[in-house]
């Protein structure tokens, strides 16, 4: 494993979010959603995530998440993905989102 510094860190700008709106992205080359989440100043993001193992759209909404807003933007389908949805593998390699438990303003940084 590399070390990192604590400045490699404070770049990464890991923030949280609302779910707001989740639909299905058929496109998408394996299972996953479409996500539209508020990151309170920085402003409603999509961004696709290959949850749907764990995660039904119906649940999903409201959910606070931590996402990594200052990638560039990607294309993936003809979907343009706005930020990184995190998550943790299980044991089948399902993705399991990091969130938030207590409501903390959306935008706020990782710390």
């Amino acid at each position: 494993m590399e070390t990192i510094n604590w400045s490699d860190f404070e770049r990464v700008e890991l923030r949280a979010g609302t779910i707001l709106e989740v639909s299905d992205f058929p496109e998408a080359r394996k299972p996953a959603y479409k996500l539209k989440v508020d990151f309170g100043p920085l402003g409603i993001k999509q961004s696709s995530a290959q949850i749907t193992k764990h995660y039904s759209k119906a649940e999903l909404p409201g959910r606070q998440i931590a996402g990594v807003v200052n990638f560039p933007k990607k294309q993936i389908a003809n979907f343009m993905s706005e930020f990184l949805v995190t998550g943790f593998a299980d044991e089948n390699g399902d993705i399991v989102l990091t969130t938030i438990d207590k409501p903390v303003p959306n935008g706020s940084k990782l710390i």
